[in-house]
């Protein structure tokens, strides 16, 4: 399995972006840019992680394949972020969770262009982020995101619009 990067793109040598055993990729697009101590782990579902043009992920973001990430082209993802489009299963308490596997997915995550994440956002399986949104720092995004809005807290509450 191969994973495919914009000739481009600026990959830190800090960075950890491992290669699928399962058949998942990760898809790194024109002029973006992977800073010092990002974590692409294929783990978790049959997803691939999309990166569009002039995607900047700041030091110490964890993407996991999971379910899928699709993130648009100029996103600015802030400092150790968390993007989490899988969850463990945990229903049976005569199973321990670490046995459990996976749950279903979510439909995985996608971010449309022009979103900024600010630092420690995690953003969980299911979630869509509208073109142009806004995540404040330290969210804990899961659902929908309409566009142009300004999302803040833990769990994100819309306090606004950008225009």
């Amino acid at each position: 399995m191969a994973n495919i990067f914009h000739h481009t793109s600026k990959i830190s040598s800090l960075s950890s972006i491992e290669v699928s055993s399962k058949g998942t990729h990760t898809y790194i697009g024109e002029n973006s840019v992977i800073d010092d101590f990002v974590k692409i782990k294929h783990v978790g579902g049959c997803g691939d992680i999309v990166l569009g043009d002039y995607v900047y992920i700041n030091s110490g973001c964890v993407l996991y394949s999971g379910n899928g990430i699709k993130i648009g082209s100029h996103v600015l993802i802030g400092p150790n972020c968390s993007i989490v489009p899988v969850n463990h299963e945990f229903h049976n308490p005569n199973v321990l969770i670490r046995l459990q596997g996976f749950a279903a997915s979510k439909g995985g995550i996608v971010i449309e262009d022009d979103v900024w994440l600010g630092a420690n956002v995690t953003i969980l399986d299911g979630t869509f982020i509208g073109k142009g949104a806004l995540i404040g720092a330290n969210s804990l995004v899961n659902g929908t995101i309409a566009p142009y809005s300004i999302y803040v807290g833990s769990p994100a509450k819309c306090v606004g619009f950008r225009k």
